[in-house]
Formats: structure tokens, C-alpha cells, sequence
């Protein structure tokens, strides 16, 4: 049995949250977040390692280095958005809930698998080799985020990945394709009839965008999503717009590929494409995989998630599992409930101590 009791690090790890969401961590600016991170496994006599703000440590109790599971999430977060009642970097307990940017994306599973992880490495032995990866700069796909860190730890067996899930297993996810478009008018003034206006011209893509639907609906990620979420156009009231410029989030199933996603796009438009990131395609795990049928016999429910996590970039068996509701995340107002993480700490324990590869 651990020597660690297991509510009290509970109780240390929920004042590890609001920490972490009183220290600013957006994306690229999340060392101060990993120095916090490292102090507190300090103070259980371990010692991780950190590079690019990435923070990650293995058990020290392993009977069998054959097999490795990675437990990941990630400590950085959006710029806070418009529409907060609080100030988003002071962590505000209110009953059951505490409130702040980062807290349910993905503050909550961050310190719900580190309590899982000290309380495992605590143990006299355990079965197989646990690493515990905290990463940086998941929230904008950049290059010294996870993927920057996979070279340096070895072989792994199957990923679990800790994001807002309600603690149900998503078995896949959605990838993502990001277009930038540019429409072409032609430039005159507003007051007579000049011009060929460029806002129109993205407009009418946009409109495609909006009602376009691809014919193959996924049975586990459903459809495609096309989305337009931002534009820029114009340069003064009195000037027709000869440019415009727009950018699309497209979420993908496992049906289409990239490539013919794109060409369907490029029929359809009259707007140029200047530039595409389409390398997070859809990911999913054999739903016979053990880790599935562990989920089953523990009641946990499995879905296909709409939203993309560090997993697309992994090669291995991943699943996606984590505390709060990603209906959340990204939102002004952001909270976690603290029965969700101490309920997660227990799911999580659940799932590990009864893994048999």
C-alpha cells in the first residue's frame, strides 16, 4: 500500500491549481508554471526534467520496463477572452467550483494526473513504466510543444491523454485543417458604382462555408465541420475593399482525406487559398484495444470527441480522458469543480491500477 495519504494530496493538488491559474501561462509563456510544477514534485523527493517549458518525469518503482504508458496534458492557455466576471489569472473559489482561465482546460487533469502519478510512484512496486509528461504550447500546435519532447522518452505503449472529457473515454478525435483565404476585387469609391468589392466576394465563400455539407457522416465523429472564425477587410469607410482576407477551422472525421477535402473546397470558392495546415489529421484507437474493453467493464462511457489534443501528434495507441466538460474550455468564466478532480484522481487510479497489457 502507499505511504501517501491519498485525500490530503488531493487537498495539496487542488492548491497546486490555484496556483498555477494565479501564474500566467499563455502559450510560449508557461516557465513560471513549469518552476511550479517542478517545486511541487520536489516536495515529494522527485526530480523531473524540463525543456521548453515542457516538464516530465518517469516512476522510480517499475517491476518491467517492457511496457510504458504516457499520461499527458498540458499547462498552457488561451489569452482570456472577453466577458469575465472575475480577473481570469486570480483563482476564485466559490463553493463547489473554482473559477479562472486554465482551470478546466486543462488545469483540472494536469493536477489530477499529477496526484495519480505520486500517489502510483509511491506505491512499493508497480506493475510497468508510467511517465508523466506536462507540455507547453499545445493550445497553438507550435514546435516545442509535445512534439518536441516524444524523441526523449523512449518507446510507448499507449498514450492517455488528460483534457475536459467529464471523465468519459474518447476512443477518437477530430483533425484539423486551417485555411487562410483571400478574395480579389477591385478597388473604388463608395459613393458611386465602381469597384469590384472583395467583402462580397468572401462573403458569398462564407456563406458556402457555412451551409456546406460533406455527403459521409462519420459513425463515431459525425460530420465535418467548416467553420469561418475570423476576417479583415477594408481600409476606410469610403473605399470599396479590394481584398479581404478570412480564415477557416475545419474538423475532420476519419472518412475524407485531407487532400480531398481541399480539392471539394477549392471547386467551390472563388476565394484564393493562400496558405493550408492540414498535418493533425483524425486519430482513433482500435476499439477492441484493452484500454476500450477496461472502459467497458468500469462503466465509463466512450465517445468520438469534436475537439483536437496533443494526441494527433503521437504514434501510438492514444485515448483521450479528463476532468471537466469541454463545453468550458475557451470560454469566459472558465471553472472546474473540485469533486470533478478529486472523482477524476479516483477514475484515473481505477483505470491504472487495473491495467493488465
Amino acid at each position: 500500500m502507499s505511504g501517501i495519504n491519498l485525500h490530503k494530496l488531493k487537498k495539496e493538488c487542488i492548491q497546486l491549481l490555484k496556483k498555477l491559474i494565479n501564474t500566467p501561462s499563455i502559450s510560449k509563456e508557461e516557465q513560471k508554471t513549469a518552476e511550479i510544477i517542478e517545486f511541487f514534485f520536489i516536495k515529494y523527493n522527485l526530480f523531473p526534467k524540463i525543456k521548453y517549458n515542457n516538464i516530465w518525469i518517469e516512476n522510480n518503482n517499475y517491476e518491467n520496463d517492457k511496457y510504458t504508458i504516457l499520461l499527458n496534458s498540458h499547462h498552457d492557455t488561451i489569452q482570456p477572452s472577453y466577458g469575465w466576471k472575475t480577473d481570469p489569472f486570480i483563482a476564485k473559489e466559490d463553493g463547489n467550483k473554482i473559477i479562472g482561465l486554465g482551470s478546466n482546460d486543462a488545469g483540472g487533469s494536469v493536477v489530477s494526473l499529477i496526484a495519480t502519478f505520486i500517489y502510483i510512484n509511491s506505491l512499493p512496486k508497480f506493475k510497468y513504466k508510467l511517465i508523466l509528461l506536462i507540455s507547453a504550447e499545445e493550445e497553438i500546435r507550435a514546435t516545442r510543444g509535445v512534439e518536441s519532447i516524444l524523441c526523449y522518452l523512449g518507446k510507448i505503449n499507449l498514450g492517455i491523454i488528460g483534457e475536459p472529457t467529464k471523465m468519459q473515454l474518447a476512443i477518437a478525435e477530430k483533425g484539423l485543417i486551417v485555411l487562410d483565404c483571400l478574395s480579389i476585387g477591385q478597388t473604388g469609391h463608395a459613393a458611386r458604382d465602381e469597384g469590384i468589392n472583395a467583402l462580397y466576394i468572401a462573403i458569398n465563400d462564407i456563406r458556402w462555408f457555412k451551409n456546406y455539407i460533406f455527403e459521409k457522416k462519420s459513425d463515431i465523429l459525425g460530420n465535418i465541420k467548416l467553420t469561418v472564425t475570423k476576417i479583415q477587410c477594408g481600409i476606410q469607410r469610403n473605399v470599396i475593399p479590394d481584398t479581404c482576407y478570412f480564415t477557416v477551422d475545419i474538423r475532420t472525421n476519419e472518412i475524407y482525406s485531407q487532400e480531398e477535402i481541399l480539392y471539394r473546397i477549392k471547386k467551390n470558392i472563388y476565394s484564393k487559398i493562400l496558405s493550408s495546415s492540414y498535418r493533425l489529421k483524425s486519430s482513433s484507437i482500435d476499439p477492441n484495444h484493452k484500454i476500450v474493453n477496461l472502459a467497458k467493464r468500469l462503466n465509463i462511457k466512450r465517445f468520438g470527441s469534436p475537439t483536437l489534443s496533443d494526441q494527433s501528434v503521437m504514434n501510438f495507441p492514444t485515448v483521450k480522458i479528463g476532468v471537466g466538460d469541454s463545453s468550458r474550455s475557451h470560454t469566459p468564466n472558465e471553472y472546474i469543480l473540485l469533486s470533478e478532480i478529486e472523482s477524476g484522481i479516483d477514475l484515473y487510479l481505477k483505470l491504472l491500477l487495473n491495467w493488465v497489457w
